[in-house]
Formats: C-alpha cells, sequence, structure tokens
C-alpha cells in the first residue's frame, strides 16, 4: 500500500515554460529563462524538488501566417541552449499549426498532475489573454509568471540596455538597469483581464509553495486546481524576433558576407570576429555566435525566403 502511494504520489517538480516560435532564438529568450532558473533554484533546493526551466516552441503561432522550418528552429534552440541548465520541450513543434496554448497547458498538466506549473509571458501577451482560445482558462491549469516587456523601436540598443554577455549559466542575466524598475505591480494588475486580476500573488515563491496547488482529476482534466499570477516588478528589455529577421536580411549586405549554399563553416572564430563588433553588426548584442553561425550556413532568413 505504501509504495502504491509512493508510486502515485511522487515528489513534486517545478516546471517553468517559456513558449514562442523562437524565430530565431535570441539572447533576450535566454536570460528571461536563466532569469526565472535562478530565481526558482534556491526555492527549489530548498524543497527539495527538481528544476525544470524549458523553452516550448511552438509550430506556428496562430497569429503568423509562416515560420521557418520547425527542424531549423530546434537546432537553433539547441545551440543557444549549450552550458545552460535550458531545457527544450518539442511537445508543440511536430503538431499541425495551428496550435493553442489552452491545449499544451492542458497536456502538461495531464503529463505532469502534481508538479508545480509556471507559464512564462510577457505582459503584452498577458492583455491579450482574452483574444486566446480560452486564453482566460490558463490559470485553470497552470500558473503564469509576467514579464513586463518594454519594447525597442529598433535593435541598434545602446549600452543603457545593460545586457549580460557572459556565460548564461553562470551568471544572472542583467535584464536592465535597476533604475528602470519604475513599473507599479498594482497598476499592471488593474490592465490586467478583470478575472485574472484576483489571481495576482506577490512573490514567485508563491507560485510552487504546496498550499497554492491542488490535487486534479486526471480522469476528467476538471480539477479544483486555481493557478495564481506573479507580475515581476523588473521590466525586461524585449527584442522581437521579427527585428531580427529584419536586421538579418541587411547585415551580411553591410558586411561584405559571401556564401553559397555549400558554405559550410568549420570555425567559430570568424563569426565570433564579427559578433563582437557590435559597430558592424547591433545583432551581436541579441545572437549566439553559433546561432549566426547556423542562419550563415543554412541561408535563414534572406529577403527571398519572406517575400
Amino acid at each position: 500500500m505504501t509504495n502504491h502511494k509512493q508510486t502515485q504520489y511522487p515528489a513534486p517538480a517545478i516546471r517553468a515554460y517559456l513558449g514562442g516560435s523562437f524565430d530565431p532564438v535570441h539572447k533576450g529568450h535566454l536570460q528571461i529563462a536563466m532569469y526565472v532558473y535562478q530565481h526558482l533554484l534556491p526555492m527549489a533546493k530548498q524543497l527539495n524538488h527538481e528544476l525544470h526551466v524549458s523553452l516550448l516552441p511552438n509550430a506556428r503561432s496562430p497569429f503568423k501566417k509562416q515560420s521557418t522550418d520547425p527542424k531549423h528552429r530546434l537546432a537553433m534552440l539547441k545551440l543557444a541552449t549549450t552550458n545552460t541548465p535550458i531545457q527544450i520541450d518539442e511537445l508543440e513543434l511536430w503538431q499541425a499549426p495551428p496550435v493553442y496554448t489552452i491545449d499544451s497547458v492542458r497536456t502538461l498538466r495531464q503529463r505532469y498532475p502534481h508538479d508545480r506549473l509556471i507559464f512564462i509571458i510577457g505582459m503584452d501577451s498577458a492583455l491579450s489573454l482574452t483574444k486566446w482560445k480560452e486564453g482566460l482558462g490558463l490559470t485553470d491549469y497552470v500558473n503564469l509568471w509576467i514579464f513586463n516587456r518594454d519594447s525597442l523601436p529598433d535593435i541598434n540598443v545602446d549600452t543603457k540596455t545593460n545586457i549580460n554577455d557572459h556565460n548564461l549559466s553562470e551568471n544572472t542575466p542583467n535584464l536592465v538597469d535597476e533604475n528602470h524598475i519604475t513599473q507599479n505591480v498594482t497598476e499592471l494588475q488593474s490592465q490586467l483581464p478583470t478575472a485574472l486580476q484576483c489571481l495576482v500573488i506577490g512573490s514567485p515563491t508563491e507560485l510552487i509553495m504546496p498550499n497554492v496547488q491542488t490535487q486534479i482529476n486526471n480522469s476528467a482534466l476538471k480539477n479544483n486546481y486555481q493557478g495564481h499570477i506573479y507580475i515581476d516588478p523588473r521590466p525586461v528589455t524585449a527584442v522581437s524576433s521579427t527585428q531580427v529577421r529584419q536586421k538579418l536580411q541587411k547585415i551580411p549586405h553591410v558586411l561584405n558576407i559571401k556564401h553559397t549554399a555549400e558554405t559550410q563553416i568549420t570555425s567559430l572564430q570568424p563569426i565570433n570576429d564579427i559578433m563582437c563588433n557590435t559597430e558592424l553588426n547591433p545583432l551581436a548584442k541579441w545572437l549566439n555566435p553559433a546561432v549566426y553561425q547556423y542562419i550563415i550556413a543554412h541561408q535563414l532568413y534572406s529577403a527571398a525566403q519572406f517575400r
């Protein structure tokens, strides 16, 4: 009887997911994921729970008409997460689009009925949840960790952005300067859909404590679970993958780099030289050198591709 209970109720893990097209993946994605990981790690150790923070690439967003081949996006994600604790979950990647977040969180809750599940989104996405398929129902299955993302007019960012270019597995990401943390959580809370405002809590600790979680009915997925919402008061500088793609269409011409379809770059050194020169290439702040190498070698994001 005891062994049966141990099998049915294993020690819960903490699982956080950052979804997106990652087309292409850039350092902003990794910084948010690492920020969450490093904030949850001490709590996970204290509770003796496993911690998994994963990127959740989608097949294609319901709001987009096209996206790069999943095999390329997955390859770039693997390069970007090398030597980091960040994982990749392929749940959505190979499904026929469109794939909806509500279906994914139901699947995750069914897969991990007793784990602490957190879905990471930006405030821009949180404010548009009423436009998502059953968007207000996400908290029936997961907690939400919301970041207040300050969008940039252009990715030619200056030093005020203060992005950390060190090894992401060893350093806490520098999201933005402390002087930029001015948004009032109460104000942000008031902007959420009314049905979600009462779910806001004041600390990420409350997302993973046992008293926040309730048991799920596996048979029907209609449960007594009530997720909570943490609004992170630290705004992060948001560069979009769309901006990166637009720059990638221009950068090779600016740098006079010529590659054919057969060209395979065997050394990272030339790419590192390019990526370190932020005066010539503003993408140096945002793309992992190995990802940039992959993009050039496979001729991704050319103007012809997006005509």
